[in-house]
Formats: structure tokens, sequence, C-alpha cells
């Protein structure tokens, strides 16, 4: 019910943090976000979190770095096709990035179990992988609100270690050494729908990033009855990018309906903007 109330809220009170706030603790007690709402040291104009059980030492999750490179684009992806028993984690930033224990252990204070873990590279960087089922069931996670309990812990902690990724993180806006900039929302808002197949569709949804937008895009889409059945969620950087597999009544998205959905989403993701001009 905590984590409920604390994600139902979190998108108006994001909109009105000030920097050097954490937008997830703002105006909330820290009983109605026990894993995400507890502070920490402050650096330089800014104040970090941390998830309670994750150990303080900053070097565990530290990687190589230099600061005279240019900085990464983070990417946290949350896979639900890859493994049809777990929820496949990915986070990357370049190559700095360690073994992420902290991490894992912040992921297991949600109710998680981090079955395997891996580590691989490639042109783009070093990529940290995890499979990830609920303690309770050994089942992979089904609830979008636990599933954005996930991205925000591990963007979390990604600002915590490496305060640098600030300018290319929504959340930034309130940690780190640099805010991130404005993305204007009608050009960064895109959404498309194809068929996948005879018992379903498929949804591409690409928008500026916010905390409480994995579940938000759910809700707005199961309100128009459209159930939502697997899919990927990805945040890269300042962005968020969505791959849902959808039905209706157990059916592909007919071509009317099609145009319903991407209209209501265009709306639903456009709107804090319209709503914010309005006044």
């Amino acid at each position: 019910m905590a984590v409920s109330m604390a994600f139902a809220n979190l998108a108006f009170q994001f909109n009105n943090v000030k920097v050097g706030e954490n937008p997830l603790c703002f105006g909330l007690a820290p009983t109605q976000l026990p894993y995400l709402c507890k502070e920490r040291r402050r650096l330089p104009s800014s104040r970090t979190i941390i998830i309670p059980g994750a150990s303080s030492a900053p070097t565990i999750e530290d990687g190589s770095q230099n600061d005279t490179d240019a900085i990464p684009t983070p990417k946290v992806i949350i896979d639900q096709d890859a493994d049809p028993d777990a929820t496949v984690v990915e986070v990357t930033f370049g190559d700095r990035l360690g073994a992420l224990l902290d991490t894992m252990n912040a992921l297991k204070n949600l109710g998680l179990n981090v079955v395997k873990a891996n580590v691989f590279l490639d042109s783009s960087g070093k990529h940290n992988t995890f499979s990830i089922t609920k303690a309770s069931t050994g089942r992979k996670v089904d609830d979008p609100e636990l599933l954005e309990a996930i991205r925000l812990t591990i963007i979390n902690n990604l600002l915590q270690y490496h305060p640098e990724s600030s300018s290319q993180l929504a959340m930034g806006i309130a940690f780190g050494v640099e805010p991130p900039k404005q993305v204007d929302v009608d050009i960064a808002t895109r959404v498309k729908v194809k068929e996948d197949s005879p018992d379903r569709s498929l949804l591409f949804v690409e928008a500026a990033d916010r905390p409480g937008l994995l579940v938000d895009l759910v809700k707005a889409i199961t309100d128009i009855n459209i159930a939502v059945e697997s899919g990927e969620f990805d945040t890269e950087g300042l962005l968020a990018k969505a791959k849902f597999h959808v039905s209706y009544k157990g059916k592909a998205i007919s071509k009317p309906l099609q145009l319903v959905l991407a209209n209501s989403l265009r709306y639903f993701l456009r709107r804090p903007s319209t709503e914010e001009a309005s006044f």
C-alpha cells in the first residue's frame, strides 16, 4: 500500500521539486516509501539517497572513470521477454560501472532475488545484466509498480555513485554536479502500433523520462481496456523507450483501436506541458 500511494503522486511531486531536493522523498514521510527514501550525506549543491541495506562504501560500485572523457549515456533496460522465468535488467554507463554489488543488495531489499548476474563488454561499453525474481514466489516480476521501483532504485544508485551521470538523467535535476537539459515533450514523444501476430499487437512508445512513467503508461493503456501482456522498458539518458505486447479481448488490436490508443497516449504524454502552459 505504501509503495502504491507513493507512486500515485510521484509525477506531481517531481514537477514541483527544487534543485537540491530528493524527487522521490519530496513531500513524503520516510514510512511512505521505505526503500527509496532515506537521505544521506550532502554532495556539493546536491543530496543523494541510498537504499537501506546497501553498503555505504562507494568503491564497490565504482568502475573505471576518466574525468576528461565525454560522459556516456546511462541506460537501464527492463526486459520481460528475454527470459520466461525471470525479469532481466541491464545497466550500462560506458565503461564506468563496477560489479554493482550495492545495487544488487538494494534490489534484494525490495523483496527480490538476483538469481543470475553477468557482465559483458562490447563497443558501447560494459553491460551488467541481472536476472531477477520475486523472493515470495520465485517468479518474474509482473507488477508495474515494482518494476518501476526496480528502475528508480537502479537510477538512484547510479546517481549516488556516479553523480556525473546527473546531466544525462531526468532525475538528475536534484542530484550530482550538473542538472539535465529540458526535453521538449512534443519532439520526444513518439507512439507507433503495428501487428505482431493474430493474437496481439506491438506498441512502441518513446517519451521524455520522469519518475513513475512506466506505471502511468500501463495505466493509460489498460484504462481503455487494452491488455499489456509483456514487454521491455528502456531508460536511455533523458528518454524512455517502451515496447509492449498488447491485445484487446485476446486478439490483435484493430486499426481503429490502434488509432485510439496512439492518440490517447500522445495526449497523455504531452499533457503536463499543456496544462502548465494553460495557467
